[in-house]
């Protein structure tokens, strides 16, 4: 997260939302907004919401993820927000959806993330 300036924003009933700078850490080689940054903003999104929701006792890990690229963005700051669609004991479904400084939609998608028991804490460092 702090690779690419993510930073949680806001946490609303049913939403989390977050921030990303679009400058050299998020741009791909012709200067937008890199896919896979808009992606690991979403990832960071539903993973952390999902983590939230599943309790102390569990963990949450990814199974799947897709985006829908929608404008580019050149430079500025992205908002993404999250809100579930599925909250099961053992799988929770995630949307997110990223905007530009004007409020228009950057990129769509979801994340599918599987609900764990939380491993026991590790002798290792």
């Amino acid at each position: 997260m702090e690779t690419l300036g993510i930073v949680f924003t806001e946490l609303g009933d049913g939403y989390l939302r977050a921030t990303m700078p679009v400058d050299a850490r998020t741009h791909q080689p012709y200067g937008l907004l890199h896919g896979g940054a808009s992606v690991a903003l979403g990832e960071t999104l539903g993973s952390s919401a999902g983590a939230l929701m599943a309790g102390r006792d569990a963990a949450v890990v990814g199974l799947e993820i897709n985006a829908n690229h929608l404008r580019a963005v050149r430079s500025g700051t992205v908002t993404g927000t999250t809100r579930p669609l599925h909250l099961g004991r053992s799988t929770q479904v995630w949307e997110y959806q990223i905007e530009d400084e004007a409020g228009k939609a950057v990129c769509v998608g979801r994340i599918t993330l599987a609900v764990l028991p939380k491993p026991p804490a590790s002798s290792r460092p």
